[in-house]
């Protein structure tokens, strides 16, 4: 079988519909099963996005949109110290 990519707001409409079965009293295999996934993949699902709404996934979105461009900074600024003291180590005369 196939591996698919679900978009976060498909996750959220998958989560929903699962929740819905098992109020009505499936159990989780088969409310998965139903639906296309595993039960690892809701647990896993539901730990990531359990409880969220549409305005809570935008916002969290957007927070680790934000969070991305200081860690690319950091990471190339690493960079740029290596490449310093490697050029450093190659310019010091060796006793």
């Amino acid at each position: 079988m196939a591996r698919k990519r679900h978009s976060d707001e498909d996750v959220l409409k998958l989560l929903r519909e699962i929740e819905l079965k098992l109020t009505a009293g499936v159990d989780v295999a088969s409310a998965c099963r139903s639906v296309g996934i595993s039960d690892a993949t809701y647990y896993n699902w539901r730990k990531r996005f359990g409880g969220m709404g549409r305005s809570q996934l935008s916002e969290m979105k957007k927070l680790e949109k934000e969070n991305a461009r200081p860690k690319k900074i950091v990471a190339e600024l690493e960079l740029d110290k290596l490449i310093l003291k490697e050029s450093l180590n190659h310019l010091k005369p060796r006793a």
